[in-house]
């Protein structure tokens, strides 16, 4: 303390204001820093939820106690307590992911309830539901639904059930493939429902949401997955980079429905035959008449006639049924209409005569062979009209632009930038306390610092100057070993150096003064 306090009084005005200020900023530093280190570290809890389920949330953490700051939209909470208030706030049903659901049929009674409020609770609930399915998604954010049934008018005629959802999503826009999937999932919720009679409406951009491109998309996915098949058959055979494939694929985007009825005479199929046979025979005896026999030398005119007629009739009927086929073809939206596919191989490089590369196109049987691979892989129908072209250029290298992604050297790292912030606080702190408080203390000439030999306790020899009363003597002036250095400021004359330590260290001065007054009069 007594260092202390002979350092501080001989330290100028100035001295005295930096080192206060000094001293000041330490503090300061350090307080901040400890502040910095005993705040938790804050990590992303919630984000985009609406305003009253943010208040929710937030109400809960102020009675839990919890650390949590909350900046715009989203929530952030102690990183090391995140997962475990994620499930706690899940089991107190936070956020609310929607309207309530079917626990609102739970408290109707049926003495107080009528029929037209236990509806009224049944489709709210119902409503509840759907919301809370759409939002068990991670697509989307928020989701309404409206449904409106004809149950009001029981006897009412041409009237359906309709319904209207209303989507935000977590994240860019909505596909025409999610408001489909949307109105299926309603449609097949609600009795009588169709799915033609729900309506996706985008709540961000409060627009309509139809299908109407989703068989242009359908068909451009079944395009690259057809291109991928195709380059990974090429790239079997010709290797990495040889082929490039190009896939056009032309759907229907209409349902069509053709029925057809076909006739063919040739073919015919008995399906009946009836037969039918008449019989009659008729016969005749009598004599009287002359006639041309009666006048034969036998005699036989004396004989009487006798003649007999049969007569046989048979029809026959047989019904015949042509042969006829009828069939109904239905095309529905995404049948592939026409197929186009253009594949680009290279050719043969070589090394000519006089040492040049020479390029060769791939030879014909080569090519004819890969074209069937590429009809057998693509599913080639002539009658479609599909069309394949396959030709073998030189393929120009393509060079990327710019330069691929790197890795840093602390990318392995993971280190939060506030606690890189931490750390360099604490090491300027470390630094100054090193170089403006250690130093200075271990440099004081009460003691040395450790590990080095402690300083010759010898006096110290100040100056050497010339005796008054007898010229030929010098006396030399020395201080104690527990003194303090002075710290002699240049100048050309002795005597000069000598007075300024002296005006500078006056208390030195004088203890040196005194301890030679002393030596003296022992000597004498």
């Amino acid at each position: 303390m007594q260092q202390i306090v002979a350092v501080w009084a001989n330290l100028t005005n100035r001295q005295r204001i930096l080192a206060g200020v000094a001293t000041l900023a330490v503090f300061l530093a350090v307080l901040g820093l400890s502040r910095m280190a005993g705040a938790p570290r804050l990590s992303l809890l919630y984000s985009g939820l609406d305003p009253a389920a943010a208040g929710e949330v937030v109400r809960a953490l102020d009675q839990a106690g919890v650390a949590h700051e909350v900046r715009g939209s989203a929530i952030y909470a102690d990183a090391a307590q995140r997962d475990a208030l994620r499930m706690t706030l899940a089991a107190e049903g936070l956020p609310a992911n929607g309207a309530a659901g079917y626990e609102l049929l739970d408290g109707l009674s049926g003495f107080s309830t009528t029929a037209q409020m236990f509806d009224a609770a049944y489709w709210r609930a119902k409503e509840g539901e759907l919301a809370r399915t759409i939002l068990a998604n991670p697509a989307f954010r928020t989701a309404r639904v409206h449904i409106a049934t004809p149950s009001a008018r029981p006897f009412a005629r041409d009237v359906t059930a309709s319904a209207a959802v209303t989507v935000r999503a977590a994240g860019g826009g909505i596909a025409p493939q999610q408001a489909r999937a949307l109105r299926y999932l309603v449609a097949s919720s609600v009795a009588g429902l169709t799915p033609d009679k729900v309506s996706v409406i985008d709540g961000d951009k409060g627009t309509v949401i139809g299908d109407d491109t989703a068989p242009n998309t359908a068909s451009d996915a079944r395009a690259a997955a057809l291109k991928a098949r195709l380059e990974r058959l090429l790239t079997a055979r010709l290797g990495p980079g040889r082929a490039v494939v190009e896939v056009s694929l032309e759907t229907e985007i209409e349902t069509q429905s053709i029925r057809e009825r076909r006739i063919d005479p040739q073919g015919r199929v008995a399906i009946s035959a009836e037969t039918r046979e008449h019989t009659r025979s008729a016969s005749d005896a009598g004599g009287g008449a002359v006639t041309v026999a009666s006048n034969l030398p036998d005699g036989a005119a004396e004989a009487g006639r006798n003649s007999q007629q049969r007569e046989t009739e048979t029809q026959e009927r047989i019904n015949y049924e042509v042969s006829e086929t009828e069939r109904e073809i239905l095309r529905a939206p995404g049948a592939i209409r026409r197929l186009s596919v253009a594949v680009l191989v290279g050719g043969v490089t070589a090394t000519g005569p006089d040492g040049k590369p020479t390029w060769s196109p791939l030879p014909e049987a080569d090519l004819i062979d890969l074209r069937e691979l590429i009809a057998s892989a693509a599913g080639y129908d002539q009658a479609r009209g599909d069309v394949i072209t396959l030709k073998s250029m030189p393929l120009e290298p393509l060079v990327p632009a710019g330069t691929g992604p790197r890795s840093g050297w602390f990318d392995g790292l993971q280190l939060d930038p506030m606690r890189l912030i931490q750390l360099a606080v604490l090491a300027l702190v470390a630094l100054v306390l090193g170089l403006f408080v250690v130093r200075p203390v271990l440099r004081s000439p009460g003691g040395a610092p450790p590990g080095l030999p402690a300083p010759d306790r010898a006096p110290r020899t100040l100056a050497t100057i010339p005796d008054a009363e007898s010229p030929d003597t010098e006396i030399q002036l020395t201080a104690p070993p527990d003194a303090p250095a002075a710290l002699p400021r240049p100048s050309a004359d002795p005597l000069d150096r000598l007075r300024s330590t002296i005006d500078r260290r006056r208390e030195d001065s004088v203890a040196i003064l005194r301890a030679w007054i002393e030596d003296t009069a022992e000597q004498t």
